[in-house]
């Protein structure tokens, strides 16, 4: 049964607007970052801004079969940005930050036309990424957590950006 209530059509266009705002406040706190900065380390602890946003990629990409979207990089690629991996002790093991921002724009531009495509009548069914997946949340639930998750990290990006001695993006 396809709910066509108005709360429902608010939510998914809630969503849309989130993931735009994400995108947006992410590319303006990266602005002018060279890939050199993004590798200084907070103190006393903490991850690097490189980690960060490939944190974010490996968020995106881990859920695009969520949205009915390929994720934009082979599985592997961006396992150094996986949850609960420690902070980066050289820049040998990162990707350049020039080529996580070109894979952030092909991600965040999967994820939107994920949720371009998205049917109301999708949202209460399971939030499967494989036919193994043994998650119990539903497709809403997925969106939400991942979209809280992307917004709790893309602020992270405008403390990192201070650290690294730029001057706040946003004011």
């Amino acid at each position: 049964m396809v709910n066509n209530s108005p709360h429902t059509n608010y939510e998914i266009a809630n969503f849309q607007k989130q993931a735009g705002m994400i995108d947006e406040v992410l590319r303006i706190n990266v602005e002018g970052i060279t890939h050199e900065e993004s590798l200084i380390q907070p103190r006393p602890g903490g991850n690097c801004l490189n980690w960060v946003v490939g944190h974010l990629l490996w968020t995106y990409n881990y859920n695009l079969p969520v949205l009915d979207q390929q994720p934009v990089v082979e599985e592997g690629v961006l396992e150094r940005y996986a949850r609960g991996k420690p902070p980066f002790k050289n820049g040998d093991e990162v990707i350049p930050f020039e080529e996580v921002m070109r894979i952030w724009v092909d991600s965040d531009k999967a994820v939107k036309t994920g949720l371009n495509n998205l049917m109301i009548d999708q949202l209460d069914q399971p939030a499967k990424r494989h036919p193994n997946d043994e998650s119990n949340e539903t497709i809403r639930e997925r969106i939400t957590g991942v979209l809280f998750h992307q917004s709790y990290h893309v602020g992270q990006t405008a403390l990192l950006r201070r650290l690294i001695g730029k001057d706040g993006a946003i004011e």
